[in-house]
């Protein structure tokens, strides 16, 4: 018994599993299972520096405002900028510490305070 050879010239035997490809071996596979892991992102320390001029008090009123801090631990990390000429408001990823020292900025600059606010890597 011969085989038909297809109108091209092609000597390939048609295609029997209606073009699943699976290669002969009956359909079976063995499937893999990959973990993925994320990467977390960096985080970034906000840092106000001291100076001589800006009210206590609105430093408090930014620390309250811009990182939700209650009365207390805004007076705690205003004290300690006053004493240490820097202290920590928070730690976040960069785009949030990013906004935040720009809004703390904006609103001292808007209030004619010359308070600064910075941002470094934790």
């Amino acid at each position: 018994m011969a085989e038909s050879v297809a109108e091209g010239g092609d000597d390939r035997p048609d295609d029997t599993d209606g073009g699943r490809g699976s290669g002969g071996d009956g359909g079976i596979g063995v499937a893999t299972k990959t973990r993925s892991r994320t990467k977390q992102p960096t985080p970034y320390r906000v840092l106000m520096l001291n100076d001589d001029y800006t009210p206590m008090e609105f430093v408090v009123l930014c620390l309250q405002r811009f990182f939700r801090m209650d009365m207390e631990a805004a007076t705690r990390v205003m004290l300690h900028v006053h004493q240490k000429g820097v202290g920590v408001c928070g730690t976040f990823t960069y785009e949030v510490a990013e906004t935040k020292v720009s809004q703390v900025m904006d609103f001292a600059q808007q209030n004619q305070h010359p308070l600064q606010c910075t941002l470094e890597k934790a």
